[in-house]
């Protein structure tokens, strides 16, 4: 039952199908003799088992897999995500596409990977990112703090070390993807303020066995609705700034800033918006961007 279910998740589906002489076929090149009455058992034990084995009428009877546990949309979706992902360095974006494309057939595989163009985006060169994700998600579930250093890139692209390699001691309570980054918002219990931090740019995470800080900085709002206020998560004080908008680009702003914000409009063909924001360079570039209409 193994090795057919086996083939019919690597080689069949709607437009590729397997009769039982190609079945008994395979078996032999794997040492396994089989007849015709014990594949048909087979099939209708995999079909009570809960596989979607379908037939199909033609001179003789051939057989594939129907509906699988993820659809083909499912998986190619996945694999443009990791594709297009810049915190997912080039090595591990090929690495997991290709354990993507297992959970489909080899044909679909085939087309997954004409589609994938992973060379020439702009990717992270921290190899460990898998591994800091990890760590920052077991120390949130062990209510644990942890310690690491952090490095920026120098004129000639090396790493340089923050703080001259001290090592930085938060308390983690949420991971956030944000502008094609992951980002560490954590409590840092030195400014008694939430701090955020690229996790590509994170080195040697380790967890303590000191309990986390800070909940109450964290209780008085939603995360995701926290970090909407920070454009790039850029840290900065935050200000509370109306916006006079031209209705043309009222799509943009809702993108931005969500639904659930008064627009209140104005007589002239465009709206206010009030929202409370860090002022930070990338706050303001934003602004910039769509020049007079936008004040």
């Amino acid at each position: 039952l193994y090795f057919i279910i086996d083939y019919f998740k690597k080689y069949t589906d709607e437009y590729h199908t397997v009769s039982v002489a190609e079945l008994i076929d395979y078996l032999a090149t794997l040492g396994i003799n089989a007849e015709r009455k014990s594949i048909y058992r087979d099939i209708e034990a995999l079909n009570v088992l809960g596989y979607d084995i379908i037939q199909v009428h033609g001179k003789g009877f051939s057989y594939y897999l129907g509906s699988r546990y993820f659809e083909l949309a499912e998986v190619r979706t996945l694999v443009d995500a990791v594709a297009s992902s810049r915190f997912i360095t080039k090595k591990k974006s090929t690495e997991l596409i290709k354990k993507l494309e297992s959970l489909t057939n080899v044909h679909a595989a085939k087309r997954l990977n004409a589609q994938v163009y992973v060379t020439n985006r702009i990717k992270s060169s921290n190899e460990s990112i898998y591994y800091n994700v990890d760590a920052i998600h077991n120390a949130i579930a062990d209510n644990s703090q942890i310690t690491f250093k952090y490095f920026d890139w120098d004129i000639n692209k090396n790493r340089v070390l923050r703080h001259d390699g001290r090592e930085y001691k938060v308390s983690p309570w949420a991971l956030v993807w944000n502008n094609e980054n992951y980002y560490l918002v954590a409590y840092e219990p030195l400014s008694d303020k939430r701090r955020h931090y690229r996790v590509d740019r994170m080195l040697y995470i380790s967890q303590t066995d000191e309990e986390r800080e800070g909940k109450s900085v964290f209780s008085d709002e939603d995360t995701a609705k926290y970090t909407r206020k920070f454009f790039g998560m850029y840290d900065g004080e935050l200000t509370e700034v109306t916006l006079n908008c031209s209705e043309s680009i009222i799509n943009a702003v809702v993108d931005t800033f969500g639904t659930e914000l008064e627009f209140v409009p104005q007589d002239n063909g465009t709206f206010n918006v009030t929202v409370e924001v860090a002022v930070s360079p990338v706050f303001l570039s934003w602004v910039f961007m769509f020049g007079e209409n936008i004040s």
